[in-house]
């Protein structure tokens, strides 16, 4: 199974660094979550993984192979899907073209159908509304389908960025139970969040990021009991 290695990453905005020397790893067939409050460089790292904001220094890896320097393209194709903060469904398709658009690297027509079978048994509502605009949804419903878009992909490692935003409680608990059955069918998820507890009730492994630099590391439980790492971090 694929990791991913991130080893002494800076990266930065007008010679301005955002990260700062981070350095962590994504076991595979496991959820890693990232934590911190915003402004802490939590989605600049995510931008990194994918050639978005490419490091100014440090390394990237995932199983083995270097993926700093490459376009976002080639890391996508390397078996890396990520699901964006915000959803950003293509709001005048509809909930199938989206889905479909998660596999434009697939050539196989029956390798496509068996992934939409799949994404529409996870998310059975969006089988039923497959010819529906997804800007006619509600946010639960665009969720789901952002989330299904990115497994189109047959994703090896899925980097999932602040998935509750905006949700209302209800919906986030679902989320994350969708979350976990996906983790559970051998996905690696990479899991970067504000939602404290939310995330560390599913993750395996965390790392807390204050100003670009990763602050605190352990496994979930040993961070949900960290009374220093709750003060500081999360009120």
């Amino acid at each position: 199974m694929t990791s991913l290695e991130i080893e002494n990453v800076y990266a930065a905005y007008d010679k301005a660094d955002v990260l700062e020397g981070v350095t962590l790893t994504v076991a595979p067939g496991r959820i890693t979550c990232l934590l911190g409050s915003n402004g802490s460089g939590k989605t600049t790292l995510i931008r990194a993984i994918l050639g978005l904001t490419p490091p100014r220094a440090g390394t990237i890896r995932f199983g083995g192979a270097t993926l700093s320097g490459l376009p976002t393209h080639k890391v996508i194709a390397a078996g890396i899907a990520c699901i964006p903060e915000g959803r950003k469904v293509f709001t005048k398709l509809t909930v199938e073209e989206n889905l479909r658009l998660g596999a434009y690297q697939e050539a196989s027509a029956a390798a496509v159908a068996e992934r939409l079978g799949r994404a529409y048994e996870i998310f059975p509502q969006l089988a039923e509304r497959r010819a529906q605009l997804a800007g006619t949804m509600s946010g639960g419903e665009q969720a789901m389908v952002s989330i299904g878009r990115g497994l189109m992909s047959a994703p090896k490692l899925l980097l999932i960025d602040e998935p509750s935003l905006g949700l209302s409680p209800r919906l986030v608990k679902e989320n994350f139970s969708i979350i976990r059955r996906i983790n559970e069918q051998g996905i690696t998820v990479f899991l970067v969040e504000q939602n404290v507890h939310q995330t560390l009730a599913i993750a395996h492994y965390g790392y807390v990021l204050s100003q670009g630099r990763v602050v605190a590391s352990g496994s979930a439980e040993a961070l949900a009991r960290d009374a220093a790492v709750q003060r500081a971090y999360f009120g």
